[in-house]
């Protein structure tokens, strides 16, 4: 079937998530803001989760984790790996082992064994890839030390911009659980025939320590965690990471490029926002017209005269991969990595191809996905349980069939995943309940949103907690004998 059937089977099992109540809808924001909202449904999506006064990156990913287990029946004395796959983190020590306490004591409450006293804990940050580096270190665990025994990665991401900025619309919060085992029930993932890529970028999408420094948290212990971003450069960083791990994979498989995009009939990417992913696969597929048979040619060269663009002078640009860091300083940020690939992409994308090689292959959950915003680490796997459940419900995959999934994260390094659906992938699938997760919200006016945002408990948001972990308090104590300033405490409300 693939590179991975020479070796130990192993993949996912299940997923699990967890969303925040409190939604802002993007037309409501464009009225509050000024904003067009023909184009930002275009480009964004239609709405957006935020975190409320209880929620913290651990209080989500605890949330997600118990679900998981909870809903595939996990016994938590199987778990030998623990990995939480976040940028949101706010304890430069800890990580996934605050996740794991919680978990702990809430399963001693119901009378169960807690996760394995072995169980390793390991924490993955690169910026939006840090839950597929926890999936890959996961699998390389069970394939070695952790052979028979199951694995958990949680990703969980609050996306906070200032108010005002180009990233305000795409903001979000939320937390994915997978399960990771041998012979899995859902997907065997493929990491032989994986492709990986990565390049210092300096400035794309960065969180330096240093914007804390005179924050004025005496009304919450939030910590407003606004990122440093360039968005025209971090668009080419992102593309020309997707096209440096998928001609990682391209060599590793021996793939002809375009005759394997075309015999993709889904694809999960990462998605900070609508139109990230739709550009990435359709740069994606250009670039590999170019690389293909006479014909292919011809379909570049069709959309390289809607434009007035010379064939020869594209392939130039293609085949010059351009210096990216160049474009880092404040004269060349807004300049276009691949100028003449974005003219063209504007020419397909019109195209009576471009619904068919692109749209239809992101179709699987991505109505779904316009209203979660930006989840960082959690955007990839959330898309993908979005779409395993549409799946479900239409139908429409087969065992034994490639899906590819592409995570990305700013820095820069990106990785393309081949995923083949198992035997079993409905059974599995059919306890996501990604659709459950979504439901119970609660839309918030501007004042509200002003106020969650600012860190501050908002009028008429008095919800009261069901199922899910919450902050029980903080710590202020600083004592010679005795310290815990800014150290959370949690409880699980059953």
């Amino acid at each position: 079937m693939n590179a991975a059937s020479d070796n130990k089977r192993i993949g996912l099992s299940g997923l699990a998530a967890y969303l925040p109540p409190y939604r802002v809808w993007l037309d409501d924001w464009c009225e509050w803001t000024g904003n067009h909202w023909p184009k930002i449904r275009e480009t964004v999506g239609r709405s957006f989760r935020v975190r409320g006064p209880q929620h913290s990156v651990y209080t989500m990913a605890a949330t997600a984790v118990m679900r998981l287990i909870d809903r595939y029946d996990i016994d938590p004395t199987r778990v030998s790996f623990l990995g939480l796959g976040t940028e949101s983190s706010t304890d430069n020590s800890a990580g996934a082992i605050i996740v794991k306490g919680m978990i702990d004591r809430a399963l001693e409450a119901r009378g169960r064994p807690g996760l394995s006293r072995s169980c390793e804990v390991p924490e993955f940050k690169h910026a939006c890839l840090g839950g597929v580096y926890g999936m890959k270190g996961a699998i390389r665990q069970l394939a070695l030390d952790g052979a028979g025994s199951q694995a958990i990665v949680v990703c969980a991401d609050i996306a906070e911009y200032a108010l005002g900025s180009s990233g305000e619309p795409t903001q979000g919060a939320g937390a994915v659980a997978m399960l990771l085992e041998e012979d899995p029930k859902l997907a065997v993932v493929d990491l032989v025939g994986s492709g990986s890529a990565s390049d210092y970028r300096i400035m794309d999408f960065r969180k330096p320590m240093l914007r804390f420094c005179g924050q004025d948290r005496s009304e919450s212990h939030h910590v407003q965690d606004f990122p440093v971003f360039n968005g025209k450069y971090s668009t080419t960083c992102y593309i020309d990471e997707t096209l440096n791990a998928l001609d990682d994979m391209y060599e590793k498989r021996s793939l002809n490029a375009s005759e394997y995009l075309r015999s993709l009939r889904t694809v999960f990417m990462h998605r900070p926002y609508r139109r990230m992913p739709e550009t990435g696969w359709a740069i994606s597929y250009l670039f590999a017209l170019d690389r293909g048979s006479a014909a292919d040619r011809a379909e570049l060269a069709s959309y390289c005269y809607e434009v007035g663009i010379d064939p020869d002078e594209l392939r130039k640009e293609m085949s010059n991969k351009p210096e990216v860091t160049s474009l880092a300083s404040p004269e060349n940020a807004q300049q276009e990595g691949y100028p003449l690939t974005m003219a063209v992409f504007r020419a397909f994308r019109a195209s009576r191809h471009y619904r068919r090689e692109i749209l239809d292959k992101l179709a699987l959950g991505s109505d779904t996905m316009l209203d979660l915003g930006n989840l960082y680490t959690a955007a990839l796997p959330a898309w993908m349980a979005a779409g395993f459940e549409q799946a479900l419900e239409e139908n429409s995959l087969s065992p034994g069939e490639e899906v590819l999934t592409l995570g990305y994260g700013s820095g820069d390094a990106a990785e393309v995943i081949p995923f083949f659906i198992a035997d079993r992938w409905r059974e599995a699938a059919s306890a996501i309940r990604f659709g459950e997760a979504m439901q119970g919200a609660i839309d918030i006016d501007h004042e509200q949103y002003t106020a969650l945002h600012e860190g501050r408990r908002a009028p008429g948001l008095d919800l009261t907690a069901k199922k899910e972990f919450v902050i029980d308090h903080v710590g202020r104590s600083d004592d010679r004998y005795f310290s815990d300033l800014g150290v959370e405490y949690y409880r699980y409300v059953s």
